[in-house]
């Protein structure tokens, strides 16, 4: 997957947040799945993976039809965002040695 941007977790969490609460888990798990696969796709290739993406998670997250970006302070979509942002340092802490 390619580095992080606010603008990756910010696309994330908009699809969490159209997303029924008991399936968010396997969504953003299969979001983070696809950019990772886009990504080893473009670094063997050389271009984008056709259906996935260019390997960033905002682009495997607008294939889930995310909602409209709501306010910055919104409580659900800062739960959301924190959701994404917990699951990627879960994902770099259990990737990358200490």
């Amino acid at each position: 997957m390619r580095p992080v941007t606010h603008g990756d977790i910010a696309a994330t969490a908009r699809v969490l947040m159209v997303t029924p609460q008991d399936a968010r888990p396997e969504v953003l798990r299969a979001i983070i799945t696809d950019a990772q696969r886009a990504d080893r796709y473009r670094r063997l290739w050389s271009r984008v993976h056709p259906a996935l993406g260019n390997g960033t998670l905002m682009a495997a997250a607008l294939r889930h039809d995310p909602g409209p970006e709501p306010a910055a302070g919104d409580p659900a979509y800062l739960a959301a965002m924190l959701m994404v942002i917990e699951t990627l340092l879960d994902l770099h802490t259990h990737r990358c040695p200490p």
